[in-house]
């Protein structure tokens, strides 16, 4: 695994090269694919694909799956072929939920010289496993305006360090789902880096990320382009799906077209289908909800705007549902407007752009 964080931070500065490269989102239900070009100083649009997983283990669109290495291989080749990729160079998306992001603070005092081993030891009170299991990588937050806690004198004396782990076995199951397909893999990027990067702008105040994919929820706040705290919720858009099917006793198919149509907009012949969204949507709410609180009562910032994506976030009425529990500017990721696309194009890219941000992001 390359330096990722490394690779984000220094990517804003450096200068990119002129060429093609396809980003690669493996979600547990999708795969999610984007070829863009850099031409002169601008990023192009050349193409784009999705594709089920659940194909490949004859379930329905939207299933969660656990597929094995070279089944998942074998469906990273299709979706290149399908979408008639030009290049092999490929940046792959690591699901968050299976890496640890969190803040360390250490005193001033620590010289560069002795960081690196004292983060390591740092670390490990944050690492449920050995330390020699995991993939250990690491930032310095600079000091500038609104990064330290108001109020908090001795944040000035503190080094505030972002650090990621990401086990070893998931680093090597990657590598083993990349190796057959021949594509040349320029690095594997946490998804919570690459949405950054694709979502946000320039803003100033902390800003929510709510993820909401098949089988996760993925929360990040994020202040001038840092990340300061991620939080995993296990539910996500399957979750909501599968309850409708047991309460119902239809097939899956049938009950994720009714959480599409419907979702939480009680309407008196489907109630029922609002009703049960509402349980697992309220829940998400609830967690997101005091993560926020937590953040903004530590370091006395308000979160000034959330933004939602992952192909679940498009349930019917899950955005007025949010506004109305954030009381704040509540939009969806629009990551095609980093890129530079036909006009025509525009509507549909809106439409699905909050399923390809991790794509986006690392392309």
């Amino acid at each position: 695994m390359s330096n990722s964080i490394s690779e984000f931070f220094s990517s804003i500065f450096s200068k990119a090269k002129v060429g093609s490269v396809v980003g690669i989102d493996i979600g547990t239900a999708s795969i999610k694919a984007v070829q863009a070009k850099l031409v002169d100083g601008k990023a192009i649009l050349e193409t784009y694909g999705a594709l089920s997983l659940g194909t490949y283990n004859k379930t329905d669109h939207g299933t969660v799956t656990n597929l094995p290495p070279d089944v998942v291989s074998k469906a990273v080749v299709d979706i290149v072929n399908e979408m008639k990729t030009s290049t092999p160079t490929s940046a792959f998306v690591l699901p968050s939920q299976n890496a640890l992001v969190f803040i360390l603070e250490l005193p001033d005092s620590i010289g560069d010289a002795e960081l690196p081993e004292v983060v390591k030891n740092e670390a490990r009170a944050h690492i449920p496993v050995a330390i020699a299991d995991v993939t250990l990588d690491w930032f310095v937050i600079p000091k500038r305006e609104g990064l330290d806690a108001v109020g908090q004198d001795s944040a000035q004396n503190k080094k505030e360090i972002l650090v990621v782990a990401v086990l070893g076995d998931v680093v090597k199951r990657f590598q083993n789902i990349i190796a057959p397909t021949n594509l040349e893999s320029q690095f594997l990027e946490v998804e919570v880096f690459s949405a950054v990067r694709a979502v946000l702008g320039r803003e100033l105040s902390p800003v929510l990320l709510i993820d909401m994919g098949a089988s996760k929820t993925k929360l990040t706040i994020v202040e001038y382009g840092v990340v300061w705290h991620v939080h995993i919720i296990n539910r996500g858009g399957a979750d909501i799906t599968q309850a409708i099917v047991t309460s119902r006793g239809i097939t899956f198919s049938h009950a994720e077209e009714l959480k599409i149509q419907h979702g939480l907009i009680a309407t008196p012949e489907f109630s029922y289908i609002s009703d049960t969204v509402r349980l697992s949507t309220d829940y998400i709410f609830s967690e997101a909800n005091a993560v926020v609180l937590e953040y903004e009562k530590k370091y006395n910032k308000a979160v000034s705007k959330v933004i939602l994506y992952g192909g679940a976030s498009r349930t019917k009425g899950f955005m007025q549902a949010a506004e109305n529990v954030f009381r704040c500017d509540v939009v969806y990721a629009r990551p095609f407007d980093k890129l530079d696309a036909p006009e025509f194009l525009a509507p549909t890219l809106a439409n699905i752009g909050p399923e390809f941000v991790g794509a986006i992001g690392a392309a």
